[in-house]
């Protein structure tokens, strides 16, 4: 199946991909644990569902893994050279906690220092009205 035979959706459940993609269910919830550009969202009753890109993307692995033979690290490299994944994981882009906590600590040494301004709260400590 080509992305553009896929059926005019903003949302597949897993059973709807594993037969748009041609495998079984649990190859798709292995591939979301090898391939971080495949993350479908939950409902709250933690079903998941597949966005369109992520069909396709989806669609572009298999194609890579049983039409052209690749190995799941070679059709990680490959997905990057294409441009579908992220060079870096996602973790790697988000700052540390202990830069939050910096940044969070400046914020209140500014605010502190303008004239006017309440003194912060201490962990506890509660404004009087």
């Amino acid at each position: 199946m080509t992305e553009a035979e896929l059926p005019d959706k903003l949302y597949f459940k897993i059973g709807e991909v594993a037969r748009l993609v041609g495998v079984k269910p649990y190859v798709l919830r292995y591939w979301e644990t090898e391939f971080s550009v495949v993350r479908p969202g939950k409902t709250r009753s933690r079903h998941r569902l597949y966005r369109r890109r992520d069909v396709e993307t989806l669609l572009e692995i298999r194609r890579l893994l049983y039409g052209e033979r690749y190995t799941i690290e070679g059709a990680k490299r490959r997905l990057r050279e294409l441009g579908r994944a992220p060079a870096v994981s996602a973790a790697d882009n988000q700052p540390g906690l202990a830069q939050v906590r910096a940044e969070l600590l400046e914020l209140c040494r500014m605010l502190d220092a303008e004239p006017g301004s309440p003194r912060p709260l201490t962990v506890g400590e509660r404004r009087s009205r």
